[in-house]
């Protein structure tokens, strides 16, 4: 999002143009907001970076519960200016033609010639943004990793920091001393490599030593340094790569994945020395993202693995490094290229086609009740069809649509319960069951004959939701749990299977609570209690139904 870009320092000195037609209706979080190693929790690093910014519309109202202040407010307070009302599509089409040198200027320009601009490719971008003293995040981690501060967002910290390394932050011009680390870190950062020559040369010392190998990862400008480093010649891209869903194939599996990328100067894979060789290429230009020593633990990437403007995929290059740091720690031998040809390899597990599924239908329905599972289990019977599998329904209603004469191969009308089903299934031997066309009933059915090992013992597999997803949603308690668990609030709850346990609990929750009987038809056995006789009326009914009744803090009205 923009306050991760607008912070990351790669986008030092330059006005960064957003496409996206609507920008700061989220607004922007608490800067102040710190994790447990002092790095703020939703920024890239300490400061806006970015020169100015560039937008289509701007929202003045900040949506999201995070947001401490407007995108406006926080640009203001920097003082960084920005545009808004602009077709960035349409400028951003004029950019296509190379990168363009610009101002932003307030007011009316002035009427004589203006300074003329200046590049910011001709400055050392890196020199102006990296730390000028170390600093150490996590000092008891298990394996010490020296990151060399080009202009380095804090993901890639928090990222080296969640595998347990201590992270010691280094000015770009640092002396690098291997008995200091046991792994090496090139991060990002703006501007042109050829000005980082001081960090070429040291990294040109360390790959050349044969007797202290140590492993080396580089990201973005880190990837150009390493790759400057062992011989490559670099250049100025076009139109340069900048976005996050750029398409990179890995050169051993063949597999393409999406990442962010922000760059304009890219390596000449043409001039690889011998012992190197390409780890991943853009399929847009077909320029070179990354690369990889062939026997040595040396790599580096173009794009940015720490990002997750989508899936990580792509942070296991992360685990990667640090496995080979802990390996080469305990002098072993690592291969990392294989290392991460195993890790994003993707073997296709191959399923048998079903011959013959089961249904387990709606059941039945009175007057009134909706008929949206007679609906969807039709639709399941059509699409199974389709596909020229044979379909078996079990549904003791006959006035269904999913009933009626040749919809489905063959119609049992018997109720739904583990008993019935299972003499259908020796009789008809299906290969598959589906249970989410039948409502509850089929649930709580599905769920006994799991229970039961009757599926096991007639070799039938479940198709679609899994017999566990359907326990831990069906569960309130283990449901409670799931959700706290992804960090997630739920209302004040308690399950019990006793009116004497319900009634304690809802003394501790405090009144009015709801309670909700587990596995139930249509919350059949549920309500809200007022008080503990009301409860104790409630919980009687509803352990009649089932073997777990939840209480709930009522959040009605």
């Amino acid at each position: 999002g923009y306050p991760e870009s607008l912070t990351d320092p790669s986008y030092h000195a330059q006005l960064l143009v957003l496409t996206y037609p609507l920008v700061g209706n989220y607004g922007v979080p608490d800067e102040d907001e710190r994790d447990e190693h002092g790095i703020p929790k939703w920024f890239e690093s300490n400061r806006i970076w970015a020169a100015g910014l560039i937008v289509g519309e701007v929202s003045t109202n900040a949506c999201h519960w995070r947001a401490k202040r407007s995108l406006g407010a926080w640009l203001a307070a920097r003082g960084i200016p920005g545009v808004c009302d602009v077709d960035t599509r349409a400028l951003t089409f004029r950019l296509r033609a190379g990168v363009t040198l610009g101002r932003i200027i307030q007011g009316v320009p002035p009427f004589g010639p203006l300074p003329a601009l200046s590049d910011p490719n001709n400055r050392n971008l890196v020199a102006e943004v990296s730390v000028k003293e170390p600093k150490i995040y996590n000092p008891d981690g298990q394996v010490t990793i020296m990151a060399v501060d080009c202009g380095l967002k804090y993901n890639q910290i928090r990222c080296l920091i969640k595998r347990n390394a201590k992270v010691i932050l280094v000015p770009w011009d640092h002396k690098l001393d291997p008995s200091q680390y046991d792994g090496l870190f090139i991060s990002n950062g703006p501007g042109d490599p050829v000005k980082c020559k001081k960090l070429v040369d040291n990294m040109r010392t360390i790959i050349g030593d044969k007797n202290s190998v140590k492993p080396l990862f580089g990201i973005c400008l880190g990837h150009q340094l390493l790759s400057t480093a062992a011989g490559c010649k670099t250049y100025k891209t076009s139109y340069g790569n900048r976005g996050h869903n750029l398409p990179c194939t890995h050169n051993g599996t063949g597999r393409c994945f999406m990442t962010s990328q922000n760059h304009g100067f890219a390596v000449d894979a043409d001039s690889l020395p011998e012992g190197w060789k390409i780890l991943f290429t853009n399929e847009n230009d077909k320029t070179n993202e990354g690369v990889i020593h062939e026997t040595l633990p040396y790599f580096s990437v173009q794009f940015h693995p720490e990002h997750t403007a989508g899936p990580t995929d792509l942070e296991c290059l992360f685990d990667v490094f640090i496995d080979a740091v802990k390996s080469y720690k305990n002098k072993q031998t690592y291969n990392v290229d294989n290392a991460i040809t195993e890790k994003i390899k993707f073997v296709p597990t191959i399923h048998e086609r079903p011959k013959k599924v089961l249904i387990l239908g709606s059941g039945g329905l009175s007057i009134g009740q909706a008929g949206e599972f007679d609906y969807s289990g039709s639709q399941a019977v059509k699409a199974l069809q389709e596909e020229k599998i044979q379909t078996v329904l079990i549904n003791p209603n006959i006035a269904t649509v999913q009933t009626s004469k040749g919809l489905a191969d063959k119609v049992y009308f018997l109720p739904i319960t583990p008993e019935y089903v299972e003499q259908v299934i020796k009789a008809e031997r299906p290969t598959g069951v589906l249970l989410t066309f039948g409502g509850q009933t089929a649930l709580n059915c599905g769920v006994e004959l799991e229970k039961s090992k009757i599926l096991e013992k007639y070799n039938v597999s479940v198709l679609g939701t899994p017999i566990q997803s359907i326990v831990d949603t069906e569960d309130r308690k283990i449901f409670a749990e799931k959700i706290h668990a992804i960090g997630e609030k739920v209302a004040p709850s308690a399950a019990v299977t006793t009116i004497e346990e319900a009634l304690i609990a809802a003394k501790q929750i405090g009144y009015p609570v709801m309670a909700r009987s587990a596995f139930s038809l249509g919350g059949l056995g549920s309500g809200f209690a007022n008080n503990e006789d009301e409860l104790r009326t409630l919980a009687h009914h509803g352990l009649s139904h089932s073997d777990q009744l939840i209480i709930d803090k009522s959040l009605k009205g």
